[in-house]
């Protein structure tokens, strides 16, 4: 396989995981916190980290999303449970990070 053959297939699976997106979050969480709350948590937590969000709400649920310029958005969301939310994280980074959790899995996690 040449070097043009090689660099189009790279592309082309880089490509695919952006366009893609996954139907099981990376990490499912349980909070005491209602939605609102948790959102209202996480949310400063990211912008310490100058991370560009978007937030949308119903009224059993918030979504937060995170804007990347490489790869398809980050996505939060958090909905009402009887016990106070479930917290689903969907992370579409081009690579997985094996050098620890990303600032939005951070600031998930220390929002519980």
């Amino acid at each position: 396989m040449n070097m043009y053959t090689r660099l189009a297939l790279a592309t082309s699976l880089l490509l695919s995981g952006c366009a893609s997106t996954p139907n099981d979050p990376t990490l499912t969480l349980q909070t005491k916190k209602a939605p609102a709350d948790y959102a209202h948590c996480v949310l400063p937590k990211l912008q310490e980290d100058s991370l560009n969000t978007t937030v949308s709400e119903t009224q059993r649920s918030y979504r937060i999303v995170v804007a990347s310029k490489v790869a398809a958005n980050d996505v939060l969301e958090a909905y009402k449970t009887s016990e106070g939310g479930k917290v689903f994280l969907y992370e579409r980074a081009l690579l997985a990070s094996t050098f620890g959790p990303s600032s939005l899995e951070r600031a998930a996690q220390a929002c519980l």
